[in-house]
């Protein structure tokens, strides 16, 4: 356990811990992994079309949780590398985004590297398993997204019985 500020605010030690292995962990996702082609939000970008589906801006900007400005300006730079492309749709007002060819070969092939680094942490992963941190990892997400939900968005969401 390393100093973690005043932890006077945390109602015990471990949630400082918490808070300071959470912010370990979102340094994670910058980090580049040589060998890789795609910036990260190129590679965001295209996880979230992997499954078939194109997407207006909007909805990526809402799916990605980013402002629609952001994303534009991703989706820009991806494209300019020929890893996306803006297509029109007969009677749809909004074009909608897909990856290239080159795209999908990009994201395959980073994919596989990020496959690899998640293969060597898991190795190393003493005592615990990679099946037991997606449970805890998943049953975490689902509680922050219900507790930071604003109320519109919980109007929609089906009630636990």
């Amino acid at each position: 356990m390393s100093y973690a500020g005043d932890a006077s605010f945390w109602p015990s030690p471990v949630y400082g811990d918490l808070a300071e292995e959470l912010l370990r962990f979102s340094r994670r996702k910058t980090n580049v992994i040589d060998g890789a082609v795609l910036e990260l939000s190129a590679f965001t970008i295209l996880w979230t079309l992997a499954d078939g589906h194109p997407r207006t801006l909007r909805t990526l900007s809402e799916e990605l949780e980013l402002d629609q400005s952001t994303v534009n300006r991703q989706v820009n730079a991806a494209i300019k590398h020929g890893y996306l492309e803006r297509f029109e749709v007969a009677g749809q007002v909004s074009r909608l985004i897909r990856p290239t060819p080159a795209g999908v070969e990009a994201f395959a092939h980073d994919g596989r590297l990020r496959a690899e680094r998640l293969i060597q942490v898991f190795s190393d992963l003493a005592p615990g398993t990679p099946e037991s941190l997606l449970h805890e990892m998943r049953a975490f997400n689902d509680a922050y997204e219900r507790t930071t939900a604003r109320p519109d968005d919980r109007a929609k969401r089906p009630q636990a019985l």
